[in-house]
């Protein structure tokens, strides 16, 4: 019995949540967000097998380059431009599309002589306050790229905060400070994330922007899944050992957890070595031949332990879902007082990685 610390990905389900975002957002067209290697998924894996994306959006030249290098012709959004300007030729070369979202970026474009100009995404900032021109100095920031040889085309774009709270009414105020700031200025615009590609149609406008929807997450707040898309990662371990323990010990380092009456404690072949979260709680819930079981105890860097009351008939060997089908990892990152985008993007590479491809549309 060889350790099991395996991260399995649906290839048809990232189809099938692609083909869900084009139906909600039929008039648009779609920049599948792939950064942060995939949201932990492998970058060119899925990249192919979003393929019929309108074009892909990645944090760093790095990721770019990569897709470039793979085959992928597709538009290439950097969600934050380039962090140096001697990455101008780089972004020419390989035909990217830098966001400009900040003033220091605008005199290196301007002396910049390229091999061919760029397409550029003009970054409004309408209330998240992270990066973007404020409204009111979007016409001037317009004017200056447009009277610039190395700019071809000029686009649009915005990042709504809270468009994860489907009562929130800040969605609308950034919407109205969007509209305004780039009225009467010609230009495809971007706004929805994967919540307002979801539940705010009227961010659609030319391009929508999903991400963590693609991977079969919800993107609410509110807990509530999202039931017509399908999860992408199934991460599941083994069972590698079973105790019968007394009433009152207690389980693992610092002892947190004690058994509060005679009962079957597992040991399963995953830990923080492998990116699942060490601040885990005891009672997070994982799978077990389809039956819940709770972890007890903290995580160790290789293993964690589980309560076994609900699943009788465990044996060492068995396979354990800590996340994936049946179990919803933004379950589990509730739990754990975070996000599942933190989750994902945090499995480490002693997880074998194992694609999967149900063929059709999922």
């Amino acid at each position: 019995m060889t350790r099991l610390a395996r991260a399995t990905v649906d290839l048809s389900a990232l189809r099938y949540n692609l083909e869900v975002a084009r139906q909600l957002a039929p008039s648009a067209r779609i920049v599948a967000v792939v950064k942060g290697d995939g949201y932990g998924h492998g970058l060119l894996q899925v990249a192919a097998a979003l393929k019929q994306a309108d074009a892909f959006a990645v944090s760093c030249v790095d990721e770019a380059s990569r897709l470039r290098a793979a085959g992928f012709r597709h538009r290439i959004l950097l969600l934050a431009g380039y962090f140096e300007a001697d990455e101008l030729p780089v972004f020419a070369e390989y035909s990217l599309d830098p966001v400009i979202h900040a003033e220091w970026q605008l005199a290196p474009l301007e002396r910049a002589t390229l091999q061919r100009p760029l397409d550029i995404w003009l970054k409004v900032d309408t209330g998240m306050h992270r990066l973007g021109f404020p409204a009111e100095r979007v016409p001037e920031i317009y004017r200056r790229l447009r009277s610039t040889a190395s700019v071809a085309s000029i686009r649009f774009m915005t990042h709504l905060a809270r468009a994860d709270d489907r009562r929130d009414p800040m969605t609308e105020v950034q919407l109205d400070a969007f509209a305004a700031a780039c009225r009467s200025l010609p230009g495809e615009r971007t706004i929805a994330n994967s919540a307002a590609t979801l539940a705010w149609p009227q961010a659609h406008a030319q391009w929508v922007r999903p991400g963590i929807m693609l991977y079969g997450c919800s993107p609410f707040i509110d807990g509530l899944e999202c039931p017509w898309l399908q999860p992408v990662q199934t991460l599941e371990a083994r069972l590698v050992a079973i105790h019968q323990r007394r009433p009152g010990e207690r389980i693992g380092y610092g002892g947190i957890y004690a058994c509060p009456e005679a009962m079957p404690v597992g040991v399963v072949s995953i830990g923080y070595g492998d990116g699942y979260p060490r601040h885990a709680p005891s009672g997070t819930p994982l799978l077990l031949a389809g039956r819940e079981v709770m972890l007890v105890g903290r995580v160790s860097m290789d293993m964690l332990s589980i309560d076994l009351r609900s699943a009788p008939n465990a044996r060492v060997g068995d396979a354990v879902v800590l996340w994936g089908e049946g179990l919803p990892v933004g379950r589990v990152a509730e739990c754990c007082g975070t996000i599942a985008y933190e989750l994902l993007c945090k499995i480490t590479s002693r997880v074998q990685f194992r694609y999967v491809d149900r063929g059709g549309m999922g």
